[in-house]
Parts: C-alpha cells; sequence; structure tokens
C-alpha cells in the first residue's frame, strides 16, 4: 500500500512539474464525450431519405438512429446541428490509383519511368487527404502503376494517424501477362513495367501469394490488353490462368478483380469468379448476362474515357463524340439491360483526386441512372459488392464514416459536390 500511494504521489508531482513547465493543467483537461448526437435536414440511410431523422454517435460507431421525437439527447450527450444538410453514410469510391495523377500533367508513361517513388507517395499524401475531404471514407485503390508496393505504406501511413485519408483496399502491383502491359518504347529495351508479370499456372499463383504477403486487400489481373500500342484489346490470360488466380486468392480470403474490355477476356474473368469486371467498354447483352447469372459486378468507370477523350483533343460539347465513348454508351446501354450489378468508381486517378463525383455526374447526365440509384451505389451498394458489412449504410453498430452535404443528393446529384462535414470512424475530419 505504502509502494502504491508512493508511485502515486510521484506521478502527481511529474505532473505538477509538467503543467509548470507546459502551462497546461491537467486537472482540467476532460475527453470527449463519446455520445454525440447529429441533427441533421434529412438522413440517407444508404437506401432511403427520411426527413427528421437524428443520428447518434458512440465513439467510432453508429449507436442508434430514428425520428428525433424517438431519440432525444442522452445525458451528456453532445448535440451537433447540420442545419439543411443531408446526412449520408460516408461514400465508396470504387476504383481509384491514389498514386497517379490526370494525364493531361503527365503522361502514365513518363509518371511510371521518370518520376520517383518518393515523389508519387508525397503526392499521393495529397490525393488521399483531398479524396476524404470530397466525402470518400472507403477507396479500392487498384494497383500502385509502377510504384511497387507504396501503396501498402500509404495504407499504413493513413490508418496510424500519419497522415489524413479514406480506409483503403489496396491491390499493389497487380498481375498482366507478360509482353501485354507497358511501359513500351521500343524492343531494345528492357523497362520497368507498370504491374507485375506473371505466366502459367505456376508463376500466377506465386505471383498472387507473394501480392498477398506483401499486404494486398485485392488481387488484381488484367484479363486483356493491347499487345502493341496500335492493336485493339486481346485476351492476355488463359482460362486455366485466371481461374486458378481467383482460387489462390479466394484461399486467403482476398477478392480478385479483373480489368477487362473485350467480350471474351471478360467472359473468362466472369466463369474464373471475379468480384467486379472493371471498364468493360467492349461488353455485350450476352456477356452482361453471363455476369448477372455468375454474380459478378461491372464497374464501368465512364469518367475515365470522358476524360481521356478530351485530353486527347476532343472538345466536349462542340464535337461529335469519340468512337471510344459511343462504344461505351452501347455497352452501357447493354448492362443496364441485363440485370448486371453496378459497382460505382471512375478510375480517379486518371483524372483530379477529389473530383471523384465526376463518375456520379456523368452517370445521371450522360447515362441515364437516377441521383438515388447512383447515391445508393457509392454507398450500401458498392459496400455490398466489394463485402464490407461494417459500412455504407447509417444503421445501428456500424462505422461511423459520415457525411454531410448541402441539399438533398438522391434528386440533385450534384449535391455530392457540396460537402460540409465529414467524420472517418467517430472522428470529426472536415467541418
Amino acid at each position: 500500500m505504502l509502494l502504491l500511494l508512493s508511485y502515486r504521489l510521484r506521478l502527481r508531482i511529474l505532473l505538477l512539474v509538467l503543467a509548470a513547465l507546459t502551462g497546461t493543467s491537467f486537472a482540467q483537461a476532460q475527453p470527449p464525450p463519446s455520445l454525440l448526437l447529429l441533427r441533421p435536414a434529412a438522413v440517407f440511410d444508404g437506401e432511403t431519405l427520411h426527413p427528421g431523422w437524428v443520428v447518434l454517435v458512440d465513439q467510432n460507431r453508429i449507436k442508434a438512429v430514428g425520428p428525433a421525437a424517438q431519440l432525444p439527447a442522452p445525458a451528456g450527450a453532445r448535440t451537433l446541428e447540420l442545419p439543411g444538410l443531408t446526412l449520408l453514410p460516408g461514400l465508396i469510391e470504387g476504383h481509384a490509383h491514389l498514386l497517379l495523377h490526370p494525364y493531361n500533367e503527365t503522361t502514365w508513361n513518363d509518371q511510371v519511368l521518370t518520376e520517383s517513388v518518393a515523389l508519387r507517395v508525397a503526392r499521393a499524401t495529397t490525393h488521399a487527404r483531398r479524396t476524404l475531404a470530397a466525402g470518400f471514407t472507403t477507396v479500392r485503390d487498384l494497383g500502385s502503376e509502377g510504384a511497387g508496393y507504396a501503396d501498402v505504406g500509404l495504407k499504413q501511413a493513413i490508418d496510424q494517424g500519419i497522415i489524413p485519408g479514406p480506409r483503403l483496399l489496396i491491390a499493389t502491383r497487380a498481375l498482366v501477362a507478360s509482353g501485354s502491359y507497358g511501359p513500351k518504347l521500343n524492343s531494345d529495351l528492357d523497362l520497368p513495367q507498370g504491374a507485375q508479370e506473371a505466366d502459367g499456372p505456376e508463376g500466377l499463383m506465386r505471383a498472387v501469394r507473394e501480392q498477398i504477403g506483401k499486404g494486398a486487400d485485392i488481387i488484381k489481373v488484367y484479363a486483356d490488353y493491347r499487345w502493341g500500342p496500335d492493336e485493339p484489346a486481346r485476351p492476355t490470360f488463359s482460362q486455366e490462368e485466371l481461374t486458378l488466380a481467383v482460387q489462390t486468392a479466394r484461399a486467403a480470403g482476398r477478392p480478385v478483380v479483373a480489368h477487362a474490355s473485350t467480350p471474351e477476356g471478360m467472359r473468362r474473368a466472369t466463369l474464373a469468379g471475379v468480384q467486379t469486371i472493371e471498364h468493360g467498354d467492349g461488353g455485350t447483352l450476352e456477356i452482361f448476362k453471363l455476369m448477372q447469372q455468375r454474380g459478378v459486378a461491372l464497374c464501368p468507370t465512364v469518367a475515365a474515357g470522358d476524360a481521356v477523350s478530351q485530353y486527347r483533343g476532343w472538345q466536349k460539347g462542340q464535337q461529335p463524340e469519340p468512337e471510344r465513348l459511343l462504344q461505351k454508351r452501347q455497352s452501357m446501354k447493354a448492362a443496364l439491360q441485363s440485370g448486371v450489378p453496378l459497382a460505382f468508381g471512375g478510375d480517379v486517378g486518371v483524372f483530379a483526386h477529389g473530383d471523384n463525383v465526376r463518375e456520379a455526374e456523368l452517370l445521371v447526365q450522360e447515362y441515364g441512372l437516377s441521383p438515388l440509384a447512383v447515391v445508393r451505389g457509392f454507398t450500401s451498394q458498392n459496400a455490398r459488392i466489394f463485402q464490407l458489412p461494417d459500412r455504407g449504410r447509417i444503421q445501428a453498430g456500424l462505422l461511423a464514416d459520415l457525411i454531410a452535404v448541402s441539399g438533398d443528393p438522391t434528386q440533385d446529384i450534384a449535391a455530392l459536390r457540396r460537402v460540409q462535414w465529414v467524420m472517418k470512424d467517430g472522428k470529426i475530419v472536415k467541418e
């Protein structure tokens, strides 16, 4: 007992000395209240808009949600008024590359070949901050594009609170068949590639396991690509290779996503059992129906093609649409007709991070989706497809990843640009 008192006395003396040196009164320091009642104009719970609802947050989880009259502030809770704002789950970006920046600033080849990993990581920290400020609290980052395993460290820095950013699901290096990817300058140069090359069942299995061991949450494969700069995309991996890659990743609890734009590449990836197919530019009604039957989602990334076409000189609204975009319209029409589930992501990095809502706006304004369908897509639907049961909805027990926007995004998709307030993991990061 005397020893315990002596320890407490020494600790008290130490605190008093520190207080004198720093001017801090430790006796007055109080932890913030664990309960926070949020009172917006309306709550979008991931499926439906509820005017007059409130949300009670306890530390980093949602404790309760419902009509204000039925959910008064508990004793000791702090109330935060959010007048005129709609509260909704933190948005989930389905396809991004935080280690890339827009191609009209620096070409993809030059980013991979001439920018140091240190420079790319430094820039990515800004990308992460802008993404979170734009209301995206979770991001699927689908490949470091020549930066090796730098996304692993980026994710760790965010998780440890060193830098602000969204929760990351990372694909590290991604996998390509030898000779099919880039950069390619001439046949005399053996250049560093934008993804990891692997061939054959054994080679692919080894590469999948290596990436998982290094920290990959997702395995990304390129089911088709251009063998030469002026060629159309063609399938790369065989059916056997893709199936084994999915089986190997699944055994380790990781999903596989496939870059694919040709019907045959999409068919092979679908039969292999991937979680999502990215892009799908050349998809047909038959292929989309097969995906629908197999439970494989399409992430169409319409904003990427729109941006690249403008980088190449297309003057949007003044000139006819390029063939690439006309084909995309046809494939999206077939996709919507087929009932294939849609994942939502814009391939951000091709265009500016923080401008993620560009995908949502194009889907509504140019591809015929309703604002409600798109807002559901970027919240509860993405969470369901990506197997993230702890987020994407406002429901008791789920993570307190929340944003508030000015206006009603279920009626006006542009409201998603007006992010006034962001909470991640129960902490307010923008207000």
